[in-house]
């Protein structure tokens, strides 16, 4: 069966786009999991929206080029955050989605790095579930949802355009989904690192897929790490919220030093790469990270989600103390896009983490995902709701895949530790240089045909793709910007590097062709 649209993928940029297409087009998401194991499930924080009486995007837009140390494409972030307001006021006047005071007006929240609060939240700290669950209501008959079926390759026709994508199904079965128009909303790569708040299933798939297909990647070297992710036992337990600090609490060593004054200005709410490389640094050097939380009035109340994680996990929050640790949270970089979500390859689109649009420079801004995530979704269905184009449903008699026999994989546990040590939150060219060596050594898995690969292995490779990507770019950019730090170039070099572009494009050889470009996205 051919599909008008076929989305991989089922996060608020997915759901966002499905909700809006129009009821003639027959469309199709496909997920690697469940429904509802996309990242936007989990999001604690909220969606960021300059409506405050005090507030205005060009505050907004101020605050976003700082946080992504102006690497940011200035076209993209104003149209995206100039249309915040009304994103938040449509869901908003569709149900309850969002919290609001006793006078029915949005509560606004604070979180780092912003001037105001703006921060619109959903059942207190269950922002993306409760939009998650509201788009899900909104989607008309002619959407179709397929679970546990992975999409490994993408099918391109003579004329090099996407025509729809291979995938395997949870017996192994491998499937052929046609589509005159395919979108890959498949996340970001956080399960490449040891730790992570990421969903299990987040392991750059998309663009993985979209890079072996020929499509341009970029940026992947800006990482964003999450400063507060629960610590227990020397393991990530999930995510606790920016907005934790954005009501008050403190980081602390064990003996209750503050760690974060004079390190900042913003001090606890300084930009994500400034606060998880200072925890970083104390947990390096033997030290224990807790976020002081006893001065926050009612926090069960106020954050029954991490409330839950914490107390699953044994911690007593009556001490008024989290442990905390640094892990990856985002990827600002991506398969290039303009702002319809449209990429160097005909009939292939991007949008949410796994796109990259310029909106998050080298650094996001929190709360600018989820809002991303809504902008791309809505702005997509307006071209493909008008889009008439006409497909030749027939593929290269090749893949572009030789068959090899098949090659030993390193465990995934390699994988993400190696990448954690060496390519984590503080880099420098000799642990890049060891892991491109490493990494290097599997090259040949790249040029097999993926068909004859469970897909666990496949989704192996793909992490092995992500991190040769990411390491090749953080070795590239010699300073420290954003979420890439080098401790071996510690400072920015504008004179060199600023709004300069890392983009990776493929060949059929399976080597690396990469240049830098200004950043220049068409919208």
């Amino acid at each position: 069966m051919t599909n008008d649209v076929l989305i991989l993928g089922s996060g608020i940029a997915a759901l966002q786009l499905a909700s809006l297409l129009n009821k003639h087009l027959n469309v199709r998401i496909i997920t690697k999991e469940k429904l509802r194991t996309a990242n936007s499930y989990l999001a604690q924080g909220g969606i960021a929206a300059a409506i405050g009486e005090h507030d205005h995007p060009v505050k907004h837009i101020a605050d976003t080029l700082e946080a992504g140390s102006y690497h940011n494409n200035r076209e993209t972030v104003e149209k995206i955050i100039k249309a915040a307001p009304d994103l938040i006021k449509f869901i908003s006047e569709q149900g309850a989605v969002f919290d609001k005071n006793h006078d029915g007006e949005l509560l606004l929240g604070m979180e780092g790095a912003h001037s105001e609060k703006r921060i619109v939240h959903g059942g207190g700290d269950a922002t993306g579930k409760n939009v998650v669950e509201f788009l899900l209501s909104t989607l008309k008959d002619n959407v179709t949802i397929e679970e546990n079926i992975f999409a490994y390759q993408l099918l391109l026709n003579s004329e090099k355009r996407c025509i729809g994508v291979k995938a395997k199904a949870a017996d192994g079965t491998i499937k052929k989904y046609y589509s005159r128009n395919t979108i890959i909303a498949t996340g970001g790569c956080g399960q490449l690192f040891t730790y992570t708040s990421n969903a299990l299933t987040v392991s750059g798939d998309g663009i993985a897929m979209a890079y072996l297909a020929g499509a341009e990647v970029a940026d992947m070297e800006f990482i964003q790490f999450h400063p507060t992710l629960l610590y227990v036992n020397g393991k990530t337990k999930g995510l606790i919220s920016e907005a934790v600090r954005g009501e008050g609490a403190i980081l602390v060593t064990e003996d209750g030093i503050p760690i974060m004054e004079g390190v900042h200005p913003l001090k606890d709410l300084g930009p994500r790469h400034v606060v998880s490389q200072k925890i970083y640094e104390y947990l390096k050097n033997g030290h224990k990270v807790f976020l002081d939380i006893s001065n926050i009035e009612n926090f069960t109340k106020r954050f029954p989600s991490i409330t839950t994680i914490c107390e699953e996990n044994g911690i007593q929050l009556s001490e008024g103390r989290i442990p905390v640790a640094p892990g990856s949270h985002f990827l600002m970089g991506g398969i290039k896009t303009d702002l319809f979500g449209r990429t160097s390859i005909n009939g292939l689109f991007a949008i949410g983490e796994a796109a990259c649009t310029g909106l998050h420079g080298a650094n996001r801004l929190a709360s600018n995902s989820l809002l991303e995530g809504l902008y791309m979704g809505k702005k997509l269905s307006t071209y493909l709701n008008q889009s008439t184009t006409d497909v030749v449903f027939k593929t290269e008699p090749t893949s572009g895949y030789p068959l090899l026999d098949k090659v030993v994989l390193p465990t995934v546990q390699q994988i993400k530790d190696s990448m954690m040590e060496r390519v984590g939150i503080v880099r420098n060219e000799v642990n890049l240089k060891k892991q491109k060596a490493w990494l290097d050594t599997f090259k040949s898995c790249q040029l097999n045909d993926l068909g004859i690969y469970s897909a666990e292995e496949i989704t192996t490779i793909f992490m092995l793709i992500i991190s040769r990507l990411i390491t090749e770019a953080a070795l590239e950019r010699t300073e420290s910007r954003g979420g890439h730090y080098r401790s071996d170039y510690p400072m920015e070099d504008n004179q060199q590097w600023l709004r300069k572009t890392i983009t990776h494009k493929n060949s059929w050889g399976m080597e690396t062709n990469h240049e830098h470009i200004e950043t220049a996205l068409a919208t």
